[in-house]
């Protein structure tokens, strides 16, 4: 449930700002908190296995940004693509991934500890 609201986020974002902090900072912050929460709706793991490999992913989909991937594959008018996959490298893009997944595991560490002193408390 919350990885489809956030997907909603994302698309009115993706229509509606066409640039500025929410657009670009934001939304991908935003991006690695909604690829998080769908994998965890498939995957009962520990909160860091999905984290981590989902902020790798990240990374490697702006580093492949920095390498001009979509021009290098004959990509870059695929308006799909761009928007899915980005088309610039930025630095504070991978600083907004950080803080998203750093966001996540404290929420879901925050959320397990508040459920295990309540289970103690009972």
């Amino acid at each position: 449930m919350i990885s489809l609201v956030i997907f909603v986020i994302e698309i009115l974002i993706a229509i509606y700002l066409k640039d500025g902090f929410i657009r670009y900072t934001f939304g991908d912050y935003l991006v690695v908190i909604l690829l998080y929460c769908f994998i965890k709706s498939f995957i009962k793991a520990i909160p860091i296995i999905i984290a981590i490999p989902v902020l790798i992913f990240s990374y490697i989909i702006e580093l492949l940004q920095l390498i001009n991937i979509l021009e290098i594959l004959s990509l870059n008018n695929n308006h799909l693509l761009k928007l899915i996959l980005g088309s610039t490298f930025h630095v504070s893009d991978l600083i907004a991934y950080t803080l998203g997944i750093i966001t996540v595991l404290i929420i879901e560490y925050s959320t397990v500890k508040f459920n295990l002193k309540k289970t103690n408390n009972l």
